[in-house]
């Protein structure tokens, strides 16, 4: 008996109550303002309780299975994925109003969410070391290649960016899984050839790792231009290239490196903003919406006034206008946050992204390896840039560019690659799991 008490998670519990009350009483909410009576029943909050029954039951799976790893990441997720289900309940009416196809959505997101639950406990319970994965790094680069090349060949386009593939009974985004094959390569060979990046040789004024080391970075500043440029996905192609100067620099402290990839990037682009209609369209519409207020102005005019008409406290779930902003369930998620919980809310989400992303690299810097400490930044940075890039977008810091909002926005690629990601950070904060 005592041995079990010691085994538990008591944090990691204790913490759960508040995801699981917001999920809970947040469903209440939006029942209350879609039908106008506080009257309900069991059956109208069950999609809340099947998620906290999944909350609870993994929690309580790692604590017999004796894992000893971080306690505070798994609740931080919980809350999120739990705000992105409340979230695609509350967009049903404006789902509905589009068509039958996209009335399923809020079903077919919590089969999703159930999924990826499911996927992430099978990852804590049966990948007990990581090695395999620096093993075969050769082997996840050239399918990522290949997974890249498939999409812009066969890829589905969908609001002018190629990202789609459409596999009959599922469509799936190759970018989430590309993302993750790129931290997992750059972590494997960042740090098996960590000396010889560090060794240099002089270019003029410039200090430059041996040539053969060089090629790798010269191939990740070509495909992230190929992602701008062939696939018109400007969101993937600073999601990956962030990834990589970020892990280059955690792996060498050369702050040259960064300075140099960030230049040659924006070069690139500016580039193809000179060149290609569909980017400087793009960025003139971040600039001025009004040029074109009813066509491709019309979703940041119409985010705009719903963060305007949040105020400080917002409307209250339920209580907004999501419909009049196209794509909300994806691009503009954040738009009804900001409209229906207020700059409290929105200010509320950010402190969560920032906890995550805090202790995120908090694991990484207690790895014990340089291959573990490399992946937990690499996965840490997707989250950070992808919260980055959406809520930049949205806000209108940056030209919005489709990255999905983690955990929160609809999408069933993102939803089971964020639950990779924690599942891998918490195996990398569990040292005694990491070595097997």
């Amino acid at each position: 008996m005592l041995a079990a008490l010691r085994r538990f998670r008591f944090t990691e519990f204790q913490l759960l109550v508040v995801p699981s009350l917001m999920a809970i009483v947040g469903l209440l909410t939006i029942f209350l303002a879609r039908t106008g009576t506080v009257e309900w029943t069991w059956r109208d909050i069950w999609v809340s309780l099947a998620y906290v029954a999944m909350l609870i039951g993994i929690s309580a799976w790692l604590s017999i299975s004796g894992f000893k790893g971080d306690q505070v990441l798994f609740p931080i997720v919980a809350m999120l994925a739990g705000l992105g289900l409340l979230m695609t309940q509350r967009l049903q009416p404006v789902l509905e109003a589009k068509g039958a196809a996209w009335a399923r959505l809020p079903e077919r997101q919590l089969i999703y969410l159930a999924m990826g639950l499911v996927l992430f406990w099978g990852m804590m319970t049966f990948v007990r070391q990581l090695d395999w994965l620096r093993r075969y790094k050769y082997t996840w680069a050239f399918a990522g290649v290949l997974l890249m090349a498939i999409t812009f060949v066969f890829g589905q386009e969908v609001n002018g960016a190629r990202q789609w593939l459409d596999l009959g009974i599922v469509t799936i985004q190759p970018d989430e899984i590309v993302k993750l094959i790129l931290v997992v390569f750059l972590a494997a060979y960042l740090d098996d050839h960590r000396a010889a990046i560090n060794s240099v040789w002089r270019l003029g004024p410039l200090n430059l790792p041996p040539i053969p080391y060089l090629l790798p970075m010269v191939l990740m500043w070509l495909i992230a231009v190929g992602t701008v440029v062939l696939q018109n996905n400007l969101g993937s192609a600073l999601l990956f290239f962030g990834i990589f100067l970020v892990m280059l620099y955690v792996a060498t402290g050369r702050t040259l490196y960064v300075v140099v990839g960030a230049a040659s990037f924006a070069a690139a682009v500016y580039i193809a903003y000179q060149l290609f209609g569909r980017i400087a369209d793009r960025v003139q519409n971040w600039i001025n919406p009004w040029v074109d207020p009813w066509g491709r102005g019309l979703q940041p005019i119409q985010s705009d006034y719903a963060m305007a008409a949040g105020g400080l406290f917002g409307t209250g779930l339920g209580n907004g206008y999501p419909q009049f902003i196209p794509v909300v369930e994806t691009d503009y998620i954040f738009a009804v946050i900001g409209e229906e919980m207020g700059l409290l809310g929105t200010i509320g989400v950010l402190c969560l992204y920032l906890l995550l992303i805090g202790r995120g690299f908090l694991i990484a810097l207690r790895a014990e390896d340089g291959f573990a400490r490399l992946l937990a930044t690499g996965l840490t940075t997707i989250v950070a840039l992808q919260t980055l890039i959406i809520v930049g977008g949205v806000v209108r810091l940056i030209p919005l560019t489709g990255v999905t909002l983690p955990f929160i926005s609809a999408g069933g690629s993102s939803l089971l690659a964020n639950f990779i990601i924690v599942a891998l950070l918490l195996r990398t904060s569990d040292p005694e799991w990491r070595r097997g």
